[in-house]
Protein backbone atom coordinates (compact mmCIF):
# COMPACT_ATOMS: atom_id res chain seq x y z
CA UNK A 1 0.00 0.00 0.00
CA UNK A 2 1.11 3.56 -0.68
CA UNK A 3 0.94 5.82 2.39
CA UNK A 4 1.00 9.61 2.07
CA UNK A 5 2.26 11.63 5.04
CA UNK A 6 2.02 15.42 5.28
CA UNK A 7 4.35 17.19 7.71
CA UNK A 8 3.58 20.89 7.67
CA UNK A 9 3.69 24.08 9.73
CA UNK A 10 0.54 25.96 10.71
CA UNK A 11 -0.50 29.58 11.18
CA UNK A 12 -3.33 31.32 13.03
CA UNK A 13 -5.34 31.44 9.76
CA UNK A 14 -7.51 28.31 9.87
CA UNK A 15 -8.77 28.67 6.32
CA UNK A 16 -5.25 29.11 4.96
CA UNK A 17 -4.12 25.99 6.85
CA UNK A 18 -6.97 23.97 5.35
CA UNK A 19 -6.27 25.23 1.84
CA UNK A 20 -2.59 24.36 2.25
CA UNK A 21 -3.54 20.88 3.42
CA UNK A 22 -5.83 20.50 0.42
CA UNK A 23 -2.91 21.26 -1.92
CA UNK A 24 -0.62 18.87 -0.06
CA UNK A 25 -3.22 16.10 -0.07
CA UNK A 26 -3.65 16.55 -3.82
CA UNK A 27 0.13 16.27 -4.26
CA UNK A 28 0.49 12.93 -2.46
CA UNK A 29 -2.71 11.58 -4.03
CA UNK A 30 -1.26 12.38 -7.47
CA UNK A 31 1.76 10.27 -6.48
CA UNK A 32 -0.51 7.29 -5.85
CA UNK A 33 -1.18 7.53 -2.11
CA UNK A 34 -4.10 5.32 -1.08
CA UNK A 35 -4.02 6.31 2.60
CA UNK A 36 -3.10 9.85 3.71
CA UNK A 37 -2.32 10.77 7.32
CA UNK A 38 -2.33 14.32 8.72
CA UNK A 39 -0.82 15.70 11.94
CA UNK A 40 -2.60 16.46 15.21
CA UNK A 41 -4.96 19.48 15.34
CA UNK A 42 -3.87 20.52 11.86
CA UNK A 43 -6.54 23.19 11.31
CA UNK A 44 -4.93 25.72 13.64
CA UNK A 45 -1.95 26.60 15.72
CA UNK A 46 -1.37 24.29 18.67
CA UNK A 47 -3.57 26.39 20.97
CA UNK A 48 -2.91 24.30 24.09
CA UNK A 49 0.19 26.33 24.98
CA UNK A 50 -2.19 28.52 27.02
CA UNK A 51 -5.41 28.08 28.98
CA UNK A 52 -7.90 30.38 27.27
CA UNK A 53 -11.63 29.64 26.99
CA UNK A 54 -11.81 31.66 23.78
CA UNK A 55 -9.83 28.90 22.06
CA UNK A 56 -12.93 26.73 22.43
CA UNK A 57 -14.31 28.75 19.51
CA UNK A 58 -12.04 26.60 17.32
CA UNK A 59 -14.03 23.47 18.16
CA UNK A 60 -16.58 22.01 15.74
CA UNK A 61 -19.25 19.33 15.90
CA UNK A 62 -18.67 16.01 14.14
CA UNK A 63 -20.12 15.92 11.55
CA UNK A 64 -19.59 19.60 10.84
CA UNK A 65 -17.82 22.04 8.51
CA UNK A 66 -14.40 20.37 8.69
CA UNK A 67 -15.75 16.87 8.16
CA UNK A 68 -17.57 18.16 5.07
CA UNK A 69 -14.34 19.76 3.82
CA UNK A 70 -12.08 16.75 4.39
CA UNK A 71 -14.71 14.26 3.30
CA UNK A 72 -14.91 16.01 -0.04
CA UNK A 73 -11.12 15.88 -0.40
CA UNK A 74 -11.16 12.13 0.32
CA UNK A 75 -13.92 11.63 -2.26
CA UNK A 76 -12.27 13.83 -4.89
CA UNK A 77 -8.93 12.01 -4.66
CA UNK A 78 -10.28 8.53 -3.92
CA UNK A 79 -8.22 8.15 -0.75
CA UNK A 80 -8.70 7.06 2.84
CA UNK A 81 -7.85 10.14 4.92
CA UNK A 82 -6.90 10.33 8.62
CA UNK A 83 -7.57 13.76 10.15
CA UNK A 84 -7.33 15.27 13.64
CA UNK A 85 -10.03 17.68 14.82
CA UNK A 86 -11.06 19.68 17.90
CA UNK A 87 -14.50 18.16 18.53
CA UNK A 88 -17.33 20.10 20.19
CA UNK A 89 -19.55 17.39 21.60
CA UNK A 90 -21.65 19.77 23.68
CA UNK A 91 -21.26 23.11 25.42
CA UNK A 92 -18.24 22.72 27.71
CA UNK A 93 -17.55 19.16 26.48
CA UNK A 94 -14.73 18.81 23.97
CA UNK A 95 -12.52 16.04 22.63
CA UNK A 96 -9.29 15.74 20.68
CA UNK A 97 -10.64 13.48 17.94
CA UNK A 98 -9.19 11.68 14.95
CA UNK A 99 -11.71 11.26 12.13
CA UNK A 100 -11.10 8.77 9.31
CA UNK A 101 -12.76 9.25 5.93
CA UNK A 102 -13.48 6.56 3.39
CA UNK A 103 -12.74 6.93 -0.34
CA UNK A 104 -16.33 8.00 -1.00
CA UNK A 105 -16.04 10.85 1.49
CA UNK A 106 -18.08 9.20 4.23
CA UNK A 107 -16.87 9.00 7.83
CA UNK A 108 -15.45 5.52 8.38
CA UNK A 109 -15.02 6.10 12.10
CA UNK A 110 -13.46 8.25 14.79
CA UNK A 111 -11.19 7.89 17.79
CA UNK A 112 -11.19 10.22 20.78
CA UNK A 113 -7.78 10.75 22.38
CA UNK A 114 -7.59 8.69 25.56
CA UNK A 115 -4.46 10.00 27.31
CA UNK A 116 -4.58 13.76 27.89
CA UNK A 117 -1.37 15.54 28.98
CA UNK A 118 -1.15 18.50 31.33
CA UNK A 119 2.40 19.81 31.16
CA UNK A 120 3.96 23.24 30.63
CA UNK A 121 3.00 24.36 27.10
CA UNK A 122 0.77 21.28 26.68
CA UNK A 123 -2.28 22.23 28.75
CA UNK A 124 -4.63 19.78 27.07
CA UNK A 125 -6.63 18.84 30.16
CA UNK A 126 -8.00 22.39 30.16
CA UNK A 127 -9.66 21.68 26.81
CA UNK A 128 -10.16 17.96 26.25
CA UNK A 129 -12.23 15.31 27.99
CA UNK A 130 -10.56 11.87 27.82
CA UNK A 131 -11.94 9.68 25.07
CA UNK A 132 -14.77 7.22 25.73
CA UNK A 133 -14.66 5.14 22.54
CA UNK A 134 -11.90 2.82 23.72
CA UNK A 135 -9.06 1.45 21.64
CA UNK A 136 -11.17 0.30 18.73
CA UNK A 137 -9.66 0.05 15.22
CA UNK A 138 -11.48 1.65 12.30
CA UNK A 139 -12.36 -0.53 9.32
CA UNK A 140 -11.66 0.99 5.91
CA UNK A 141 -11.24 -0.14 2.32
CA UNK A 142 -7.45 -0.15 2.80
CA UNK A 143 -7.47 -2.13 6.03
CA UNK A 144 -8.23 -1.99 9.74
CA UNK A 145 -6.53 1.12 11.13
CA UNK A 146 -5.41 1.39 14.77
CA UNK A 147 -5.62 5.18 15.06
CA UNK A 148 -4.58 6.97 18.27
CA UNK A 149 -3.40 10.54 18.92
CA UNK A 150 -0.06 11.94 20.13
CA UNK A 151 0.27 11.36 23.92
CA UNK A 152 -1.34 7.95 23.39
CA UNK A 153 1.82 6.94 21.53
CA UNK A 154 3.81 6.61 24.77
CA UNK A 155 1.53 3.87 26.14
CA UNK A 156 2.13 0.28 24.99
CA UNK A 157 -1.26 -0.81 26.34
CA UNK A 158 -3.19 1.15 23.70
CA UNK A 159 -1.06 -0.23 20.88
CA UNK A 160 -1.52 -3.77 22.20
CA UNK A 161 -5.28 -3.44 22.52
CA UNK A 162 -5.50 -2.13 18.95
CA UNK A 163 -3.43 -5.12 17.78
CA UNK A 164 -5.59 -7.57 19.76
CA UNK A 165 -8.65 -6.15 18.00
CA UNK A 166 -7.12 -6.84 14.61
CA UNK A 167 -5.51 -3.54 13.65
CA UNK A 168 -3.28 -3.94 10.59
CA UNK A 169 -1.27 -0.80 11.28
CA UNK A 170 -0.86 1.76 14.08
CA UNK A 171 -1.33 5.43 13.20
CA UNK A 172 -0.50 8.46 15.38
CA UNK A 173 -1.30 12.07 14.34
CA UNK A 174 1.06 14.09 16.54
CA UNK A 175 2.03 17.56 17.79
CA UNK A 176 5.22 17.38 19.84
CA UNK A 177 8.35 19.46 20.01
CA UNK A 178 11.08 21.14 22.01
CA UNK A 179 10.75 23.84 24.62
CA UNK A 180 13.67 26.05 23.66
CA UNK A 181 15.21 26.27 27.15
CA UNK A 182 16.19 22.57 27.01
CA UNK A 183 19.79 21.86 26.06
CA UNK A 184 20.46 20.40 22.59
CA UNK A 185 21.46 17.12 24.26
CA UNK A 186 18.18 16.92 26.18
CA UNK A 187 16.20 17.81 23.09
CA UNK A 188 17.78 14.97 21.17
CA UNK A 189 17.15 12.51 24.02
CA UNK A 190 13.47 13.45 23.95
CA UNK A 191 13.14 13.09 20.19
CA UNK A 192 14.90 9.73 20.16
CA UNK A 193 12.83 8.44 23.11
CA UNK A 194 9.65 9.41 21.24
CA UNK A 195 10.84 7.57 18.15
CA UNK A 196 12.11 4.53 20.03
CA UNK A 197 8.94 3.87 22.04
CA UNK A 198 6.83 3.83 18.88
CA UNK A 199 9.24 1.58 17.04
CA UNK A 200 8.85 -0.68 20.06
CA UNK A 201 5.08 -0.79 19.46
CA UNK A 202 5.81 -1.94 15.91
CA UNK A 203 8.12 -4.72 17.13
CA UNK A 204 5.94 -5.88 20.04
CA UNK A 205 2.85 -6.14 17.85
CA UNK A 206 4.37 -7.02 14.48
CA UNK A 207 2.66 -4.05 12.81
CA UNK A 208 3.73 -1.00 10.79
CA UNK A 209 3.61 2.34 12.63
CA UNK A 210 2.81 5.63 10.89
CA UNK A 211 3.49 8.80 12.88
CA UNK A 212 2.94 12.29 11.44
CA UNK A 213 4.15 15.30 13.43
CA UNK A 214 3.87 19.01 12.79
CA UNK A 215 6.96 21.13 12.19
CA UNK A 216 8.09 24.72 12.75
CA UNK A 217 8.09 27.17 15.64
CA UNK A 218 4.88 28.37 17.28
CA UNK A 219 5.19 31.19 19.85
CA UNK A 220 3.59 31.10 23.29
CA UNK A 221 0.78 33.71 23.22
CA UNK A 222 1.26 34.35 26.94
CA UNK A 223 4.98 35.05 26.59
CA UNK A 224 5.75 32.84 29.60
CA UNK A 225 7.84 30.46 27.49
CA UNK A 226 9.69 30.81 24.22
CA UNK A 227 7.10 28.66 22.49
CA UNK A 228 7.39 25.21 20.95
CA UNK A 229 9.63 24.18 18.09
CA UNK A 230 7.86 21.13 16.72
CA UNK A 231 10.50 18.58 15.83
CA UNK A 232 8.96 17.06 12.71
CA UNK A 233 10.70 13.70 12.26
CA UNK A 234 7.50 12.05 11.01
CA UNK A 235 8.23 8.43 10.21
CA UNK A 236 6.99 5.09 9.00
CA UNK A 237 8.37 1.95 10.65
CA UNK A 238 7.88 -1.63 9.52
CA UNK A 239 6.76 -4.52 11.73
CA UNK A 240 10.29 -5.11 13.05
CA UNK A 241 10.71 -1.44 13.90
CA UNK A 242 12.79 -0.79 10.78
CA UNK A 243 12.62 2.72 9.36
CA UNK A 244 10.86 2.82 6.01
CA UNK A 245 11.00 6.61 6.08
CA UNK A 246 11.97 9.37 8.49
CA UNK A 247 11.31 13.03 7.71
CA UNK A 248 13.51 15.99 8.57
CA UNK A 249 13.32 17.89 11.86
CA UNK A 250 12.80 21.34 10.36
CA UNK A 251 11.18 21.14 6.91
CA UNK A 252 7.70 20.65 5.57
CA UNK A 253 7.43 17.40 3.61
CA UNK A 254 4.86 15.59 1.49
CA UNK A 255 5.98 12.01 1.01
CA UNK A 256 4.57 8.71 -0.26
CA UNK A 257 5.95 5.48 1.23
CA UNK A 258 5.27 1.90 0.16
CA UNK A 259 4.28 -0.54 2.92
CA UNK A 260 4.14 -4.30 2.37
CA UNK A 261 1.29 -5.40 4.62
CA UNK A 262 2.02 -9.08 3.93
CA UNK A 263 5.29 -8.64 5.80
CA UNK A 264 3.40 -8.32 9.10
CA UNK A 265 2.01 -11.83 8.63
CA UNK A 266 5.51 -13.25 8.16
CA UNK A 267 7.00 -11.33 11.09
CA UNK A 268 4.24 -12.53 13.42
CA UNK A 269 4.99 -16.11 12.40
CA UNK A 270 8.70 -15.67 13.12
CA UNK A 271 8.10 -13.82 16.39
CA UNK A 272 4.73 -15.09 17.78
CA UNK A 273 4.53 -12.69 20.71
CA UNK A 274 0.74 -12.89 20.85
CA UNK A 275 0.94 -16.69 21.21
CA UNK A 276 3.28 -16.57 24.20
CA UNK A 277 1.62 -13.84 26.26
CA UNK A 278 0.95 -14.96 29.86
CA UNK A 279 -2.44 -13.28 30.00
CA UNK A 280 -3.38 -15.05 33.25
CA UNK A 281 -0.61 -13.09 35.01
CA UNK A 282 -1.44 -9.64 33.64
CA UNK A 283 -4.21 -8.63 36.03
CA UNK A 284 -1.92 -6.11 37.75
CA UNK A 285 -1.94 -3.97 34.61
CA UNK A 286 -5.39 -2.71 35.59
CA UNK A 287 -3.99 -1.19 38.80
CA UNK A 288 -2.53 2.31 39.08
CA UNK A 289 0.45 0.98 41.01
CA UNK A 290 1.36 -2.27 42.73
CA UNK A 291 2.53 -1.83 46.29
CA UNK A 292 2.73 -4.44 49.07
CA UNK A 293 -0.95 -4.11 49.97
CA UNK A 294 -2.03 -4.91 46.41
CA UNK A 295 -0.19 -8.26 46.25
Amino acid sequence: MKIGIIQQSCTSDVQANKEKLARNIAEVAAQGAQLVVLQELHNSLYFCQVEDVDNCNLAEPIPGPSTTFYGELARRHGIVLVTSLFERRAAGLYHNTAVVFEKDGSIAGKYRKMHIPDDPAYYEKFYFTPGDLGFQPIDTSVGRLGVQVCWDQWYPEGARLMALRGAEMLIYPTAIGFESSDTPEEQERQREAWTTVQRGHAVANGLPVITVNRVGHEPDPSGQTRGITFWGSSFVAGPQGEFLYRASQDREENTVIDIDLKRSENVRRWWPFLRDRRIEEFGGLTKRFLDDTAI
